[in-house]
């Protein structure tokens, strides 16, 4: 069963960095594509970034490039989302999902099969 755990979230103030953490097991991940995405209050989820597992390839969302950066462990089956510059409106929950065989740019939720719960992350101002 295939299981994802996110930790790493909090309160920050604007201009900081936050590491979350995506520990993933249950199956082997490398034909998989990993991503984060978040939901704010009122709005849909969206995308933020995925990794393709075994190449290491990545995407991002316009809103984020330059500041976040994806990156995976293999030897701790963990992805991780690095943080930079977080503004009050990268406030959300994050979440971490998987998907075999498709590609990074694949953008859509529903498109995705494993979640995580979610870890809060604040950005004040």
């Amino acid at each position: 069963q295939v299981q994802l755990v996110e930790s790493g979230g909090g309160l920050v103030q604007a201009g900081a960095s936050l590491r979350l953490s995506c520990a993933a097991s249950g199956r082997s991940f490398s034909s998989y594509a990993m991503g984060w995405f978040r939901q704010a209050p009122g709005k849909e989820r969206e995308f933020v970034a995925a990794i393709a597992w075994s190449r290491g390839n990545t995407y991002y969302a316009d809103s984020v490039k330059g500041r976040f950066t994806i990156s995976r462990d293999n030897a701790k089956n963990t992805v991780y989302l690095q943080m930079n510059s977080l503004k009050p409106e990268d406030t959300a929950v994050y979440y971490c999902a998987a998907r075999g065989n498709i590609g990074v740019t694949v953008t859509s939720p529903s498109r995705y099969d494993y979640w995580g719960q979610g870890t809060q992350v604040t950005v004040s101002s």
